[in-house]
């Protein structure tokens, strides 16, 4: 019986999107894939395709014109912009949260309020669009408090602040410098909370939904989680500090709270609820939701995924998750991103990266592209050379019978790639395997 192959469209250029096509090439059903923008990884799964991830019109207008048959709307900005909505209205298929689900993402200030409404756990807060009230505010609250800007700001928009000082800086910084820009129109200040911090995902189809087993995050740019925020600098799962006792209270006080209350409020959400969560004395609490898969807890996820994927995206999209068994590898998986220098601030692109092939000849290990791009240029043999084009470059995957053995064959594989500047956290999992004992 011959099977129909989908076309399928991708949308964004991360490593995220690298990790999700990597995983949908592997379906039997997968036909075409095409990737917007993509980067070199990409490029080796499918064809990337030069539309922005943002640029609504022109992505409906390729799928329209070349029949894509599925679009997977990965990243958190266009999601924000409505994506999903402008393809449904004209009955195409595209899998992930409506602009009114992912709310919960792109507006901190109205996740915090859901919260609130709906008796979530999560830190004391208050929501402020103006710096006077702001300032008040902070003179009077107990340090260290947590400012977060309440738009999307690349995973960078929070700032922890230890002393009065510092928290008046960043206050001026939000609203008078913009170093966040519109979105930090509005801001939440909140209690700082103390703890292991976890990412939790679920598939879901409005109604019901699926765990991912947890996993870990590295949001600092420097070891021993110094240095500003990143986007994240590497992930591991699952973590063998988290108890199944525990995964069912996170599953019933959180994951199943909050996708009832959004079908209760006629937003149903469907695609991925990513609740990041601080591990306190008190139980887990929120940090924030987001709205779509994690990056880089993608590439991780998709190391350990059993099932076909495109299954799992069917089902979310025609509400028959509940009919639908969702495997994962018992294995563990870790995944080391190796960033510009300079990076979270200022970096420069086109460096000439070296090594990548020799690193995923080790075993069990995939090096999954974010920030690069072919070499452009005449010469010939140029055109097989790939640069660096963003901030977190690449992220090296391993996976192994026990989180040890995973980040050991990823450390092993990333000695093998090199490129001017090329920076990464010699600590991935160090705290998880602390915990552990």
């Amino acid at each position: 019986m011959s099977i129909d192959k989908l076309k399928i469209l991708i949308v964004g250029s991360g490593g995220r999107e690298h990790a999700v096509g990597w995983k949908v090439k592997q379906s039997l059903r997968a036909g075409d894939i095409f990737f917007a923008p993509g980067n070199a990884g990409t490029a080796k799964l499918g064809t990337n395709i030069e539309i922005k991830a943002t640029d609504i019109s022109g992505l409906l207008a390729f799928v329209q014109k070349n029949e894509i048959d599925l679009t997977l709307a990965l990243p958190d900005d266009p999601l924000a912009l409505g994506i999903v909505d402008e393809f449904q209205k004209t009955g195409l298929r595209i899998w992930g949260p409506t602009k009114a689900a992912a709310r919960l993402e792109w507006s901190k200030a109205f996740s915090k309020n859901f919260m609130s409404e709906h008796e979530l756990p999560t830190a004391k807060f208050a929501i402020f669009n103006n710096l006077p009230q702001a300032k008040e505010y902070v003179e009077n609250e107990i340090l260290p408090i947590v400012i977060k800007a309440s738009g999307l700001a690349l995973g960078k928009g929070v700032v922890i602040c230890e002393t009065k000082e510092e928290a008046l800086q960043t206050l001026e910084d939000i609203f008078i410098k913009k170093v966040f820009g519109d979105a930090g129109q509005e801001i939440v200040v909140e209690k700082f909370m103390a703890g292991p911090e976890i990412s939790i995902h679920a598939f879901s189809d409005g109604i019901n939904y699926k765990m991912f087993p947890p996993s870990q995050d590295h949001k600092k740019i420097g070891d021993n989680d110094t240095g500003p925020n990143t986007g994240g600098m590497g992930t591991i799962a699952p973590l063998p500090f988290v108890s199944n006792e525990l995964i069912n209270e996170i599953e019933k006080k959180i994951v199943s709270k909050t996708i009832s209350a959004m079908s209760d409020s006629k937003t149903p959400f469907a695609g991925i609820l990513y609740p990041g969560l601080m591990l306190t004395k008190d139980g887990p609490k929120i940090l924030e939701y987001n709205a779509r898969f994690g990056d880089p807890e993608t590439q991780v996820y998709m190391r350990l995924l059993e099932t076909d994927i495109l299954d799992i995206f069917d089902a979310c999209i025609d509400g028959k998750l509940n009919n639908l068994e969702i495997k994962w590898k018992d294995s563990f998986a870790a995944n080391v991103v190796l960033a510009s220098g300079g990076y979270p601030g200022n970096y420069e692109k086109g460096k000439i990266i070296s090594g990548i092939e020799d690193a995923e000849a080790q075993n069990d290990v995939v090096v999954f592209h974010a920030g690069t791009k072919v070499a452009e240029g005449p010469e010939s043999s140029r055109r097989k050379e790939i640069m660096t084009n963003g901030g977190r470059v690449l992220g090296v995957s391993a996976i192994g019978h026990s989180l040890e053995e995973a980040l050991q064959k990823a450390y092993k594989a990333v000695e093998k790639i090199s490129f001017e500047g090329m920076q990464y956290r010699k600590d991935i999992g160090k705290s998880a395997l602390l915990l552990k004992k």
